[in-house]
């Protein structure tokens, strides 16, 4: 499994986070496969999810993300397939397999709902960044295997901003990197290193409504911010 759920030196990485518009904050908690509910507090509110491969049930889920509708996206990383469900936890539908094919994973790890419905995936092992329509229609993919503008190795987080551009966590090439929404090459930036700006294995990438950049550091056990003015 390589590198799976570690940073570059290791690091333990635990399950995604992700909020809803009423405030309510859901978590993969993957080692426990389920889904975790709780107040913006922090109160606990409900689980869901058991160890296994049938409807509703996980082997080692990792990212999570809620629409605009509060319809909750899961990867099942290990599955290879991504799940929908209610904000209550019930199950609506499902797709992927294991390949390399359009709509086929090889081990999803972040997942990112757009306002216009689209959920966009990271394909681990496969090195690209796949879409679909809120339905699990596959409708585009981009990235390869390399270093070069646009490709991977091992894009882990993926986040969509509020102009609808994508972030990818390149998590072994020690960058992030921008993208239209149809997948065009926008922009990047990260080396590797612990300096300000450098990465020991960025996992996570967020936006915020004033259009600013946040990373998981994983390696360097650091949050890093970043100003929107470079990037966007």
């Amino acid at each position: 499994m390589g590198h799976r759920g570690r940073g570059r030196r290791g690091v333990q990485i635990p399950g995604w986070r992700c909020g809803a518009s009423d405030g309510s904050v859901y978590v993969s908690d993957p080692y426990n496969n389920r889904i975790q509910k709780f107040t913006s507090e922090g109160v606990f509110v409900s689980q869901w999810g058991t160890s296994g491969t049938g409807d509703g049930q996980f082997f080692y889920p990792e990212g999570v993300a809620v629409a605009f509708d509060g319809s909750v996206y899961v990867s099942d990383y290990l599955n290879n397939r991504i799940q929908k469900f209610t904000p209550e936890g019930v199950f609506v539908s499902k797709w992927g397999t294991r390949g390399e094919g359009g709509g086929e994973f090889r081990f999803p790890a972040g997942v990112a709902v757009a306002s216009d419905g689209s959920v966009y995936v990271s394909d681990y092992r496969n090195h690209r960044i796949q879409k679909f329509t809120s339905e699990g229609l596959f409708v585009s993919k981009w990235g390869t295997d390399g270093t070069g503008d646009g490709e991977f190795i091992f894009p882990r987080g993926v986040a969509v901003a509020y102009d609808g551009s994508v972030y990818v966590a390149d998590l072994h090439n020690s960058r992030i990197q921008k993208f239209t929404s149809e997948g065009l090459f926008v922009s990047k930036w990260g080396t590797e290193g612990t300096r300000d700006g450098e990465f020991d294995g960025p996992t996570f990438v967020a936006e915020a409504s004033d259009g600013s950049v946040y990373v998981t550091d994983s390696g360097n056990y650091r949050i890093q911010k970043f100003s929107p003015r470079p990037y966007r």
